[in-house]
């Protein structure tokens, strides 16, 4: 070959003319790079050629072809490039050459020991390794991490080797390289060791830890940023691997994560790296925070760093520690039980609430911000302490304390709107002083201060409204929407959105008090309606359209006519403009038209489906990323970048950057997240699909068999929010053409299997379908949040829809269905453990609220099995009545009152069933008749009740019944607990029907009528009404001495509201005042 031409080739590619780089690439490819002789040639010119970037580049393009030619080069040439390639390493100067030279080795060294070729490398590494000379160690250690990545266990001797050659280098004295590259190598043991058959080496893995955190440490203090980074990202691979790997220093290196991110002496990008690796120990790691109890430690010392805020701009959106601190206690908050997050903040915010410092008071209030959604239920209990505390920050003399409560009241507002919402009287006129205030001290149209007090308020507002009854909402809308309407105009894009969403929400909260200032709202904001000029304009665009939507379901169908094809026509066009939150708001605004014109959307139909399916066509994996040189073991294969599926390619350039570093310009970032936004976007369109055929109904009927296809095809994406909804959109499309075939007449179901009421052949089909696709998905998934919606999803289904879905081409699916709602109820989920963990890990008592609420919702789908099943779920109470029990023994009240409230709705629905089970329910029910918890003595008294009247040990229930009244006696004095008195009221009715002859009717039914009418628990209408009316029936002397009381209770009742009453009581009823009236 023509050597000279080859080198004047490869000088070409290093030119900045992208003609000549094209014409040699091709040149190269064509003429040399076919022939074993060009790989030959591209060592010798690593090893000799003066030019160190021609080096680096024959590095380069040689490791591409070693795949291709080494095996055809003879055998000496081959042993002879070995030794010459290896001593130019030890002794080349420039960085990123002797990298990329290190890598040919590990390229050459994959396909030698593939073919048990090069047997004296690791000796020569190990000698490397340890020489005197510190390049030399470099050299040595970075070819074992690399030919590690390579090869894996393929690496020729005895992995102990390493560990033992890995405990002087990652204590280098001289080279913080050295010490790093043994990290690295470690990182890749890692990924390699199985603890259970390997526990020597999972031994010495553990034991090279504390080695590996003083090389962080020592970076750290250094500021040797990039060897630092890289160490941060060996811990956090090491999240990734076997849960043993780390188990036995996990707590110290937690709290050693934690003290770097409180020191402030310390690097800012430091600390960052240092709360990211929290934030992931408490995602993929969160039953070991918990079990090792340091979850209060690590809430009071992101509190803490939250202080160093300072001006909460919203335009600066850097990482810094306090961000990322914010970020951990959001984290933290809803994977731990409230006793390691929320009641160690809230006792420690009064101190920060109260501090002289603004810092300390800003802090306190956005940390109690970021908390509410990770346990909503816990805070609604300390509104009554939190919201006076607010009140008082609201009138802060520090603006950005202001501003900062104005953010935490919407973030109270967006997870417990109805609580806050009952202090609207006291927050409203509070936040508008604010408002105002801002308004009149406007110094200029960038006034950043006081726009950020506009925008809070409005964002306050607009979260808190929603929270409101119509009628209280009413009182509002004179006073809001001038005052925010005038914003429509200002200058400033952000403020004029919250001013515009706002107005939006009002309408939504005042409904039909809404209308005097509909029309001139709708003429404001239709000029914005068709405005693409800018990002801007189309972020306002959305907001506008958004906001449209709520006015269209407040005002109503024929008001808002007129605004309707002109929006739909904007919403369509929307699509086109390469904005996903833009085509996002258009889907949103189908399914608010949906639900305000129903069968009359079916006009714009076409349209919008049309829409809905090119969004789910898009493609998610046309774009390939090209990541640094240790993702090179994910080449080819797709990763999941935020619920994006990306195609990965090799890296062309050949340093050795890392994930964090990937070689890509920022512009090529931004794609990344642009595209990511696909994923969101798919998800919004799966979940208005099911608005729109819940709403539309019959008019879908022509596009319903291709929308399932689609909707299936997405029920295994890698991304949760996507395999949720379109599963979420499957149940309800079943539901929905199973009331219309119950419309059309089709016999109402029954319980039991073998089924009694055949469905049509369509809703079979579609039946499998939906069951087959959700119990793909059910037994595996990981993520908590999607078995909870299954759950809610399945439990609905069956309660609407009877046991028909139990049925699957393949038989019943009754026993898997139990066995995962076991596994659940048992904490033995996927989605309960540790990523990588086994599922006989010790089970924790406390949970988050989220947690519990996959639990809570397995409960209720058993309650629907029961239902759906009656009598014949006797059989499988056995499977579930222990786990169950123990729920109702827990020390959480919450616990306690879902359990009770099951075992409850079990008893009632599976009928005489439940005899067998008389004395263990009888027993829990009589000592939870004392629960020190309202909800759970409720369900309690609910549940005894069903258990006398169905269960047929009468014997039993005799013996029991004075303890039963005496414990039921005092609960008639419980004024201010309607649903207790009721159910109360309930329990006594279903003990007089049942044994009429056994109890003191005159003395009992007398007080029972005092607690009539019922006022909240309308079920239990149907016992009372039934017992008063069989009385009646049998002459009984009490019933018609209480006639005068009795007869302005039955007007009440069967006057509105009508679900005071079912329609079998409300005739019997009617009948009995007919009869009484004669």
């Amino acid at each position: 070959m023509d050597e000279q031409e080859f080198v004047g080739l490869l000088e070409s590619l290093l030119q900045p003319d992208t003609e000549r780089v094209k014409s040699a690439t091709a040149t190269l490819n064509k003429t040399y790079y076919t022939s074993p002789a060009s790989l030959n040639a591209l060592l010798q010119i690593i090893c000799n050629h003066p030019k160190p970037e021609l080096r680096q580049l024959a590095a380069v393009e040689a490791r591409k072809l070693v795949g291709k030619h080494w095996q055809q080069l003879p055998a000496d040439q081959k042993s002879t490039l070995r030794n010459q390639i290896f001593q130019f390493i030890l002794n080349e100067d420039v960085t990123l050459t002797r990298h990329s030279a290190a890598r040919v080795i590990s390229a050459i060294a994959a396909r030698d020991f593939e073919d048990g070729e090069w047997a004296d490398l690791p000796g020569y590494l190990q000698q490397a390794s340890t020489s005197s000379t510190a390049r030399h160690r470099e050299v040595g250690t970075y070819i074992i991490w690399t030919t590690l990545e390579s090869v894996g266990e393929s690496f020729p001797g005895k992995l102990s080797d390493l560990y033992k050659l890995f405990t002087s280098t990652i204590k280098d004295p001289e080279s913080a390289e050295v010490r790093v590259n043994t990290m690295l190598a470690l990182s890749r043991l890692a990924m390699l060791l199985e603890p259970e058959e390997d526990p020597k080496s999972l031994a010495l893995f553990q034991d090279a830890i504390p080695g590996m955190v003083n090389v962080l440490k020592s970076t750290v203090e250094e500021g040797d940023e990039d060897h630092a980074l890289q160490a941060f990202e060996v811990f956090q691979t090491l999240l990734g691997c076997e849960t043993a790997l780390l188990q036995k220093h996990f707590g110290d290196l937690v709290k050693f994560m934690m003290e770097l991110g409180s020191t402030t002496s310390v690097d800012d990008d430091y600390r960052s790296q240092a709360l990211a690796f929290l934030m992931q120990c408490v995602r993929y790691r969160k039953l070991k925070i918990q079990g090792l109890r340091i979850g209060e430690d690590m809430t009071l010392k992101a509190l803490q760093i939250v202080t160093e805020l300072g001006d909460l701009s919203s335009e600066d959106e850097d990482v810094t520690p306090a961000r990322s601190a914010l970020g951990l206690l959001d984290i933290l908050a809803s994977s731990l039980p409230p006793s390691q997050v929320v009641i160690p903040l809230l006792k420690a915010l009064g101190n920060y609430f109260n501090s002289q410092d603004p810092d300390y008071r800003q802090a306190g209030i956005l940390a109690l911000g970021m908390c509410v959604e990770g346990a909503p239920d816990f805070i609604a209990t300390q509104l009554h302490e939190i919201l006076p505390m607010v009140l008082h920050l609201l009138e802060d003399p520090e603006l950005k304390v202001r501003a900062a409560a104005l953010n935490g009241i919407a973030r109270l507002a967006d997870d417990l709107a109805e609580d806050v919402g009952k202090e609207h009287a006291r927050l409203i006129p509070a936040m508008l002083r604010n408002y105002d205030l801002a308004i009149n001290n406007l110094q200029a149209q960038n006034d950043e201060r006081n726009l950020q007090i506009i925008r809070g308020s409005c964002h306050a507002i607009d979260s808190l409204i929603e929270g409101l009854d119509p009628e209280e909402a009413a009182t509002y809308v004179p006073e809001l929407v001038p005052r925010f309407s005038k914003l429509f105009h200002h200058d400033d894009y952000k403020s004029k959105g919250a001013a515009i969403g706002a107005v939006g929400s009002i309408a939504s909260a005042s409904e039909k008090s809404f209308i005097p200032f509909f029309e001139q709202t709708m003429h404001e904001l239709s000029p914005y309606v068709r405005i693409k000029e800018s990002q801007d304009d189309l972020d306002l665009r959305g907001v506008v359209c958004d906001s449209m939507g709520k006015i269209a379901s407040a005002v109503g169908a024929e008001p808002f006519e007129p605004y309707v094809l002109p929006l739909m026509e904007a919403s369509e066009e929307a699509l086109h403009l390469d904005h996903p939150r833009l085509r996002e708001t258009s889907y949103i605004l189908w399914s608010t038209m949906a639900k305000v014109y129903e069968e009359k959307f079916a006009k714009y139909l076409a349209g919008a489906v049309k829409g809905l399916s090119e969004c789910l066509d898009q493609d998610e994996t046309e774009l390939e990323v090209e990541l640094g040189e240790e993702a090179k073991d994910l080449v080819g294969s797709e990763v999941v970048v935020q619920g994006r599926k990306v195609k990965v390619a090799a890296a062309t350039d050949d340093d050795d950057s890392d994930l964090n570093e990937a070689a890509m310009d920022d512009d090529e970032w931004d794609d990344i997240n642009a595209v990511t936004a696909v994923a969101m976007e798919k998800e919004i369109a799966a979940e208005v699909y099911g608005d729109i055929i819940t709403h539309v109904r019959r008019e879908y009927l022509p596009y319903m068999e291709e929308t399932v296809k689609k909707l299936l095809e997405l029920v295994d994406h890698s991304y949760e929010g996507i395999r949720k909804a379109a599963l979420g959109t499957l149940w309800r499309t079943y539901a929905c053409l199973w009331g219309m075939a119950e419309g059309d007449g089709m016999g109402k179901w029954k319980p039991g299997l073998p089924l009694q009421v055949e469905a049509s052949t369509e809703l079979k089909q579609l039946g499998n379908l939906v069951m087959t696709a959700t119990m793909s998905i059910w037994q595996d998934e990981m993520d908590r949040g999607t078995v909870t919606d299954i759950n809610r999803d399945v439990a609905a289904t069956l309660k609407l829809c009877g046991p028909a879905i139990l049925i699957t081409e393949n038989g019943t699916v009754v026993p898997e269905i139990c066995q995962q709602l076991l596994a659940i109820i048992t904490k033995r989920h996927p989605c309960q453990q540790d990523l990588g963990d086994d599922a006989d890990e010790e089970i924790l008592d406390e949970s988050s609220e989220y947690d519990w609420l996959v639990i809570e919702t397995a409960m209720e789908v058993v309650t629907c099995l029961a239902v759906a099943l009656g009598p014949s779920f006797g059989e499988l109470w056995k499977m579930f009545e222990k786990s169950v029990l123990k729920y109702a023994s827990s020390q959480d009240s919450t616990e306690r009152s879902a359990a009770v409230g099951t075992i409850a709705e079990c008893l009632g629905n599976m009928g005489a069933a439940c005899t067998p089970y008389t004395t263990g329910s009888l027993k829990l029910l009589l000592h939870r008749l004392s629960d020190e918890d309202p909800e759970t003595k409720s369900n309690a008294v609910y549940g005894m009740g069903l258990l006398c009247e169905m269960t047929t040990s009468d014997a039993e229930i005799l013996k029991s019944l004075p303890t039963i009244f005496s414990k039921l006696e005092p609960l008639l004095d419980a004024h201010d607990q309607a649903r207790l008195l009721d159910n109360t009221a309930g329990c006594v009715s279903r003990l007089i029907a049942k044994f009429p002859d056994k109890i003191p009717i005159s003395e009992v039914l007398p007080r029972l009528v005092q607690l009539l009418p019922l006022r909240e628990d309308y079920e239990e209408n149907k016992p009372i009404f039934g017992m008063i009316v069989k009385l009646y029936q049998a002459n009984e002397p009490t019933v018609q001495q209480l006639t005068p009381t009795l007869m302005p209770i039955f007007e009440k009742v069967l006057n509105p509201p009508e679900e005071q009453l079912e329609d079998e009581t409300r005739s019997q009823l009617v009948e009995l005042v007919k009869y009484l009236h004669k």
